[in-house]
């Protein structure tokens, strides 16, 4: 089997796996200012055979010329890589790629299902992938901490709050009422698009994945299947799909 290295450049962090075929052996997250150091200590360690990138933040190239330098098959994802299902998605350049993987992993992963991924990090995204294989979009909203910053920024008296303090439904001044608004907010909101999406399409499924799916994983009341893991085998899969494994 192929030994792929997968990185996910996210916007506050970075992720990457090393998989042997398609099970995940080890994983790792780093800062993006600690990423070139931890990469090329990731292919010394464990030499992959392939590779794949996938970046939400701005292109770099630095990344992409350290990996191309060191392994012969490397992908970047983007709009135009061949994919295991029909990408419907009217402006493709501007689909972010991590998208892409969420749905290619959904639908490998439960064919006989359409899929309902809901992603949720620095903005939460919803992906919507049929089982006919067709991906045509879904929606996208501000995270959490995008939340609380904008009522920060775009008010003149609301204080600058984390999620680090006290979270209950009823807030009790303007700290716990802008965490309930926001926290609160996301979950009732996934709720809401998870039961219209439900009412329009049968055999349905949900997914919770992001960087902040633990947190909501306890919120939301409707029926979702959590996997953090699910951008990190989309990417692999794809992977895997345009390149075959060297013999």
């Amino acid at each position: 089997m192929s030994v792929n290295l997968c990185i996910d450049w996210g916007n506050t962090s970075v992720k990457a796996a090393i998989f042997d075929g398609e099970k995940i052996q080890k994983q790792f997250a780093f800062s993006p200012a600690e990423a070139l150091e931890k990469i090329t200590s990731i292919m010394s360690l464990y030499p992959p055979e392939k590779a794949i990138i996938c970046s939400v933040a701005k292109q770099n190239d630095e990344l992409e010329n350290l990996v191309r330098s060191n392994i012969k098959n490397v992908i970047t994802l983007d709009g135009n890589t061949r994919l295991p299902i029909h990408n419907g998605y009217l402006t493709p350049e501007s689909l972010g790629p991590d998208r892409i993987a969420l749905v290619c992993a959904a639908h490998i992963l439960h064919p006989d299902k359409n899929n309902l991924v809901v992603s949720t990090g620095t903005c939460v995204t919803y992906n919507f992938v049929q089982k006919s294989k067709m991906f045509r979009g879904g929606a996208i909203s501000p995270g959490l901490q995008m939340r609380l910053q904008a009522m920060h920024t775009f008010t003149g008296k609301l204080p600058e709050v984390n999620m680090d303090g006290e979270l209950i439904l009823l807030g009790y001044d303007t700290a716990t009422c802008m965490r309930s608004g926001a926290a609160y907010g996301i979950a009732f909101e996934i709720d809401g698009m998870i039961n219209e999406y439900a009412s329009q399409h049968p055999d349905f499924n949900a997914i919770l994945t992001g960087g902040d799916a633990p947190f909501f994983a306890s919120k939301i009341k409707s029926k979702i299947f959590a996997d953090p893991d699910l951008l990190l085998k989309g990417l692999n899969l794809i992977l895997n799909y345009n390149v075959s494994s060297p013999r």
